[in-house]
């Protein structure tokens, strides 16, 4: 018998398509919310617009990590519901295939994915978080070119004050340009220009010089009466305020930058302070049950698949997608009460994956070998009695007020009449 055989290819197909759109849609719908506070937060600051796509490439391996296990889980689940609602599944079943021959093709994709998702969370992940820090601090230290907003006052270097009305040309030609120079002598100017451009200095890059055409200055120095001069173009040297390097990677108590290796070395190094310690051992844990995680998802996707007899109820599907996002949480909320110290990151992370891994060996248990067993049978029988009082409620107000038919003149008593 050939290890991947006709049926293992269709269940390929089955799974991989459903993977894939679910991959994507949730990495886009993740990626649209970010997108648009990230063009805010960057036209706030006045920076360039192709400084947002770099952020968003940096934050897609942590998009990537929730989308991979989202993915996976209900590419599986997906492909094994379209199995038992078109009753193929019962064929597979009656010809000697077990539950545990045909997870074959999922644990392939499954281990894969886990590699995967272990290559991103613990190398790519705090690289790509690093460099995104990176550019937001570049961005709002001005390092982007976002220093000078237009409309408004901006200072550089305490002496000189720059107003700029608006641009032209992606900024290449700036109108209305007001700047107020002013040095250690008490000398001021003041300069007013129709336009303008800035030009970069090759042998001094620290400098930049504002290119100003068709306007005055008033020179105003202490003890003497200001001149008025015109001007046909002038050239103002500006010097850039120096920028502050940006932080080392790791630095800050920021241990999600910190590399799989490196928060190994952290962690167990007994010379370094025990908070340090325990803050590496915790995101090092809670990074690891995260993939651990994936391997059981080809379980509980099977087993949240498959409806009850003569149903094709999709509350498996909702139910799956709870319990993965409820999982999810409960580990961040247990990697930040161990990274303070307050519990064991053993106790604090292992504990719900292994409560989480025997919930789902057991439902898995229920639908593979107990005859005609349910994962949720209880929650599904709920569901449908919910759902025939809903209908009946509905139905009885569709029906409306009873109107009684007309009694007629003959009927009515007349007034003095007998009875």
């Amino acid at each position: 018998m050939k290890f991947f055989s006709a049926i293992d290819r269709y269940i390929f197909r089955l799974v991989l398509m459903p993977m894939l759109g679910v991959f994507i849609l949730a990495a886009s719908l993740l990626m649209l919310d970010k997108m648009l506070r990230l063009f805010d937060f960057v036209a706030t600051e006045g920076g360039p617009v192709g400084v947002v796509f770099k952020m968003l490439a940096n934050l897609l391996p942590e998009y990537a990590s929730l989308a991979i296990p989202l993915g996976l889980m209900l590419g599986i689940l997906l492909a094994f519901r379209k199995l038992a609602t078109s009753s193929e599944l019962d064929v597979m079943r009656a010809v000697g295939l077990s539950y545990t021959r045909l997870l074959r093709v999922p644990y392939m994709f499954a281990i894969a994915l886990a590699l995967l998702n272990f290559a991103i969370v613990g190398f790519l992940q705090p690289l790509s978080r690093y460099y995104y820090e990176q550019l937001e601090y570049e961005l709002k230290s001005g390092a982007l070119g976002a220093a000078i907003k237009v409309g408004e006052f901006t200072t550089l270097k305490d002496r000189v004050a720059l107003r700029i009305e608006h641009s032209e040309d992606d900024g290449r030609r700036l109108i209305g340009i007001f700047a107020r120079v002013a040095n250690q002598k008490g000398q001021v100017l003041s300069i007013s220009a129709r336009e303008g451009s800035f030009l970069a200095l090759r042998d001094n890059p620290n400098t930049i010089v504002l290119r100003l055409s068709q306007g005055q200055i008033i020179q105003d120095m202490p003890g003497q009466v200001p001149r008025v001069l015109s001007f046909t173009r002038h050239d103002l040297p500006i010097d850039l305020p120096a920028i502050e390097r940006f932080r080392n990677r790791g630095a800050s108590g920021e241990r999600r930058e910190y590399l799989l290796p490196q928060l190994l070395q952290i962690g167990w190094n007994k010379s370094l302070p025990k908070a340090e310690r325990v803050s590496s051992q915790a995101d090092f844990n809670f990074r690891m049950v995260e993939v651990m995680m994936m391997l059981l998802l080809p379980l509980l996707a099977v087993a949240l698949a498959i409806p009850p007899k003569r149903s094709t109820s999709s509350l498996g599907l909702f139910v799956s997608i709870v319990l993965v996002v409820a999982y999810h949480k409960i580990n961040q909320y247990a990697a930040d009460v161990a990274s303070l110290g307050k519990v064991s990151p053993l106790i604090g992370l292992w504990g719900p994956f292994l409560l989480f891994a025997g919930l789902i060996v057991w439902m898995y248990y229920r639908v593979a070998y107990v005859p005609g067993g349910q994962a949720i049978g209880w929650l599904e029988k709920a569901a449908e009695n919910g759902m025939k009082k809903l209908k009946s409620l509905l139905r009885r107000n569709r029906r409306g007020p009873i109107m009684l038919p007309d009694p007629g003149p003959e009927h009515v008593p007349q007034p003095g009449g007998s009875v």
